[in-house]
């Protein structure tokens, strides 16, 4: 979630799922809540992650046909975002 899902609907949602929601409250909020920053940094961090390897025009298009040659091309552009 991000702060564009904040609302009390989307968080208790998320909190009857099972998830517990890391979304910054919005500034005009009256009534904001306590969330873990450190927590929110992580998920922006994976968030930029998942960005770069989409860079891979063959991750975000999914031509590999088998689960195990999808999973190869994500390890190989893991290992080239890592190289970079």
């Amino acid at each position: 979630m991000d702060r564009a899902y904040e609302g009390n609907e989307t968080r208790w949602l998320a909190e009857s799922l099972g998830f517990q929601p890391v979304v910054p409250p919005k500034v005009s909020r009256l009534d904001p809540w306590v969330y873990d920053v450190d927590l929110y940094k992580k998920r922006n961090e994976i968030e930029r992650l998942f960005g770069r390897v989409k860079r891979f025009r063959r991750v975000f298009t999914r031509y590999d046909k088998t689960d195990i040659m999808f999973r190869a091309f994500i390890t190989i552009a893991l290992a080239a975002d890592l190289l970079r």
